[in-house]
C-alpha cells in the first residue's frame, strides 16, 4: 500500500485555531465555535464576515483559541494560505503565535501534498508556501527559534518535511544567502525531499527490526523517485531538484543514489543533507526514541567526512546560540 499520512486528531472532531489566524472583515468561509466545557456552540456562521468588533469582543473575554469542525479543514487551510502573508507583516500579532500558525499550516499542507504529490496544485501551494516561510525566517533569527519552540519532536514524513525545510532555510540565512529567490528554491527542495517515500510502503519505512537487502534497495530509490514525481508537474525550478536528489549523497562518497564526492554535490543538498539527518535523529521514531540535540551534532561531527565540516560548524553555533530547549 502507498504510505498514508496519520490524521490530525483534533479535539473530538475539532481544530483548535489561534484568533490571531483570523483576519477582520474578510467572510471565512468555515463556521467558527466557541467551547464551553465539552460543548461547541456556534459563534459565527461561515456566511457573515468576521468583524474588528467580534475579534475585540473575543480579546477583551480573554478568548485566544477558537476551534473550526474538521469538516471545514480543507476551508480552513486554504483560508490560512491565502493570508499568510499579512499573518506574518502584521506586527500586532506576536511572535511566538505567528510560529506556530505557519508550522501547522505547513504540516496540513504537506500533508495534503503527500497524499497527493503528483497534483499540481499541490506543488503550487508548496512553492507558495515556502515564499511566506521565506518571508518569516528572514525576519531574523528569532523566527528561527520561535519555530523551533513548536515543532514537533514525533517522526511523521509531513513534520520532518517541514522541519527539514525550517532548519535548510534558518542554516542558509545564517551563512548568509538572504536572497529571497535563493531561499525559495532551497526551501521548496528541502520541503519536498522525501516526496519519493509516497512510493514506499509504510509498513517498510516505519519497520522496528534490520531492512532486508531488498527493503534497503527500495529505501534507496526514493530521491530518484522524488524528482520523477515531480517532473510529472514540472512546476519547480531546476536548483530545486539537487536537494531531492542528492539529501542522501555524503562528502566522503558513502552516499546514495550515486556515491558522489565533496565537489559533486550541490550546495543546497549540502545543506539539506545536515537538516534531514539532524531531523532524523532528534524525533521520536516508532523504532527507537529520540537523541537530544548536542549529542546528535556530536555524532554527526563524529561522522567521519560524511558532512560539510564548515556547513555542520554553522548549524552547530545557530542550534547553539539558542541555548537549545532539549525534546
Amino acid at each position: 500500500a502507498p504510505m498514508t499520512i496519520d490524521t490530525l486528531t483534533p479535539t473530538k472532531g475539532f481544530l483548535t485555531i489561534h484568533l490571531d489566524s483570523l483576519r477582520v472583515n474578510r467572510v471565512l468561509g468555515f463556521d467558527l465555535y466557541l467551547r464551553n466545557g465539552s460543548e461547541y456552540i456556534l459563534y459565527r456562521a461561515s456566511s457573515l464576515p468576521f468583524t474588528e468588533s467580534n475579534r475585540m469582543t473575543l480579546a477583551d473575554n480573554s478568548i485566544d483559541r477558537l476551534y473550526v469542525s474538521k469538516s471545514n479543514l480543507a476551508e480552513y487551510q486554504a483560508y490560512i494560505e491565502s493570508t499568510i502573508h499579512d499573518i506574518i507583516a502584521d506586527d500586532s500579532i506576536e511572535e511566538s503565535i505567528k510560529a506556530a500558525i505557519v508550522y501547522d499550516s505547513a504540516k496540513i499542507l504537506v500533508k495534503d501534498l503527500l497524499s497527493k504529490p503528483d497534483l499540481p496544485e499541490n506543488v503550487q501551494r508548496s512553492m507558495a508556501f515556502v515564499e511566506s516561510t521565506v518571508a518569516f525566517v528572514l525576519n531574523g533569527e528569532q523566527a528561527f527559534y520561535n519555530l523551533l519552540r513548536v515543532m514537533s519532536f514525533d517522526y511523521y514524513t509531513y513534520t520532518h518535511s517541514v522541519n527539514v525545510c525550517t532548519f535548510a532555510l534558518a542554516l542558509a540565512r545564517h551563512i548568509g544567502i538572504i536572497q529571497p529567490e535563493e531561499l525559495h528554491r532551497l526551501g521548496t527542495g528541502a520541503l519536498l525531499h522525501d516526496v519519493g517515500k509516497t512510493r514506499i510502503d509504510e509498513a517498510v519505512l516505519n519497520k522496528r527490526g534490520p531492512l532486508s537487502p531488498d527493503e534497503r534497495r527500495l529505501i534507496k530509490q526514493h530521491p530518484a523517485w522524488g524528482v520523477e514525481i515531480l517532473h510529472e508537474t514540472d512546476m519547480i525550478s531546476d536548483e530545486s531538484y539537487y536537494p531531492v536528489f542528492e539529501h542522501h549523497e555524503r562528502e566522503n562518497g558513502s552516499g546514495y543514489p550515486k556515491g558522489l564526492q565533496a565537489k559533486e554535490i550541490n550546495p543546497y543538498s549540502k545543506i539539506v543533507a545536515i537538516a534531514d539527518v539532524f531531523d532524523a535523529m532528534t524525533t521520536k521514531r516508532v523504532y527507537r526514541s529520540a537523541i537530544s540535540s548536542f549529542p546528535a551534532l556530536k555524532e554527526m561531527f563524529e561522522d567521519q567526512g560524511a558532512f560539510d565540516k564548515e556547513l555542520l560548524e554553522n548549524f552547530t553555533r545557530l542550534m547553539g546560540r539558542n541555548g537549545i530547549t532539549e525534546p
